[in-house]
């Protein structure tokens, strides 16, 4: 239950840790992380080192240890905290790459991670690049942005893909761009998912099924649009709606534009 003592503004990000904990992060400085118990009980807040446009939320467990990668957009960082929030790394933006002319145009908006503890930064509200990590933290490679045909409001936040466990990928909400995108770990496109109508902003899978949660069905052009969720087979082809108009494809097997519709 939230009270005047915890402010929320701008909940970009939700985890649960092993414990059963629920965290949200907010960009309000006077509590960046609030953790609640299963009960929904406040059970902790803090803000350390203060994110005042924190934005993406990672929850990355090990055998031996929960962390948190935070992204912030004013900050232009992502920053690795313990769930008590220690800092135990940050990153910048990839220096060196000649893709970047200054700090400010690097505004990371997510965080994925793969089991080996590599992870891949979605630079999503500034060059649309996206940046590998080695476990260790150096930076590997950078791939993506205008020459990587990926257009700006694009790689927004997503998920590892392991459908093919031999073969994983990065599999992306393109957020104003209205489709999903399938990259290979190096970079290489693999697939594109239009989702016309929608702005998917981000994809989490639970048993076969994939669910994107779009911001809303005419962002930017509308802004108080409403949003919907959209309930995706393993193959991602959209088997429902949630809040949103019934999927339907033509006789060639293309998604017709899908919007936001009141019970």
């Amino acid at each position: 239950v939230l009270d005047d003592k915890t402010p929320v503004n701008d909940c970009h990000g939700l985890a649960r840790s092993a414990d059963g904990h629920i965290i949200l992060l907010t960009n309000h400085v006077a509590n960046n992380v609030i953790i609640y118990d299963g009960r929904g009980k406040l059970a902790n807040k803090w803000t350390g080192p203060k994110f005042p446009g924190a934005h993406g939320l990672s929850l990355v467990r090990t055998p031996k240890s929960e962390s948190l990668f935070i992204t912030d957009l004013n900050l232009h960082t992502v920053t690795k905290l313990s769930l008590s929030g220690k800092q135990l790394g940050e990153w910048r933006l990839p220096a060196g790459t000649g893709k970047y002319a200054k700090e400010s145009d690097y505004r990371p908006s997510w965080t994925l991670h793969r089991a080996d503890g590599e992870f891949y930064v979605l630079d999503g509200y500034g060059r649309d690049y996206i940046a590998h990590y080695g476990a260790d933290g150096k930076f590997r490679r950078i791939f993506g942005g205008a020459e990587g045909g990926i257009t700006h409001w694009g790689p927004h936040a997503g998920m590892i893909d392991l459908r093919r466990p031999a073969a994983p990928s990065l599999l992306i909400a393109m957020s104003d761009q209205q489709y999903l995108l399938s990259l290979g770990l190096d970079g290489q496109k693999l697939a594109h998912v239009d989702l016309p109508g929608g702005n998917p902003r981000q994809i989490r899978q639970h048993g076969k099924n994939f669910f994107v949660a779009h911001l809303a069905d005419n962002w930017p052009k509308d802004r108080a649009s409403r949003g919907f969720l959209s309930v995706l087979d393993e193959n991602l082809r959209v088997v429902a709606n949630i809040a949103g108009t019934a999927p339907v494809y033509d006789d060639t097997g293309k998604l017709q534009p899908m919007r936001h519709q009141e019970d």
